[in-house]
């Protein structure tokens, strides 16, 4: 207990530090990259480690952001970082309350992570969970901010998570779970999508057994509701959203 009350103090603490100056970091690939090429998850089968390879042509499941209407960017966005488009990398607030949370249960239960500590994470980094990683994340993710226009993080981000077993990028699950391409995603399927992320392995179980679950239900109107709040839709589209089954339900 006192080893994880003392490692989660100093993520807080390291993350304070990290807002007036960001570390020196050892990374595989030259940022600038990022800038012209494209990202594509490569693995052996889904239960081995992933890694990621740059590539000068698009690939063919690869998403544009502007290509995308903005409830199927803006649903991810508010469930994952509502305070995406303004923080510098990381969010405070966030470190606190998953500090506060993981405290309680005396255990790593909480992230916290930025949109853009995710890409860095999944760019750059093993999912290891140890003090070090976090820091590198952290650091990462400030020089992603100093380096990249938000639009740009943010399609990298959609183009290589993970959202199902062996499912990386918003393009190929959008095809997987509806048949479709991205940009026809309706806002909720959009919220079934951004459901899956903090794991996308156990919670697209809705998808296998054609129903969504207590939480899955429960999850997806509380985007929706965020949504809302977001103006992203309004309060009578969501009402009619919430009665519609999405297309693999039964």
């Amino acid at each position: 207990m006192f080893d994880f009350i003392f490692r989660t103090i100093g993520v807080c603490v390291l993350a304070f530090g990290l807002s007036s100056c960001s570390l020196w970091v050892d990374v595989p690939v030259d940022f600038s990259i990022l800038k012209s090429h494209y990202p594509v998850v490569k693995y052996l089968t889904s239960e081995d480690p992933v890694w990621v390879e740059f590539q000068a042509t698009r690939p063919p499941m690869y998403t544009s952001l502007d290509d995308l209407p903005r409830h199927v960017w803006g649903a991810i966005v508010v469930s994952e970082d509502w305070n995406f488009f303004g923080h510098s990398g990381y969010d405070l607030s966030e470190i606190w309350e998953s500090m506060k949370a993981n405290f309680r249960r005396g255990k790593y239960a909480r992230g916290g992570s930025t949109i853009t500590q995710q890409l860095s994470r999944v760019l750059f980094l093993e999912k290891d969970k140890t003090l070090w990683r976090k820091a590198r994340e952290l650091s990462i993710a400030i020089a992603l901010e100093e380096r990249l226009k938000k639009h740009r993080i943010l399609e990298l981000y959609l183009n290589v998570v993970e959202m199902g077993d062996g499912i990386y990028g918003i393009g190929k699950a959008a095809n997987t779970y509806f048949g479709k391409l991205a940009k026809d995603l309706n806002p909720k399927e959009a919220a079934f999508l951004a459901m899956l992320l903090p794991s996308p392995k156990r919670y697209s179980q809705s998808f296998r057994k054609h129903e969504l679950s207590e939480y899955a239900r429960e999850t997806v109107g509380d985007i929706l509701g965020k949504m809302v709040r977001g103006k992203i839709i309004t309060e009578s589209e969501r009402v009619v959203l919430e009665l519609q089954k999405l297309s693999f339900e039964n």
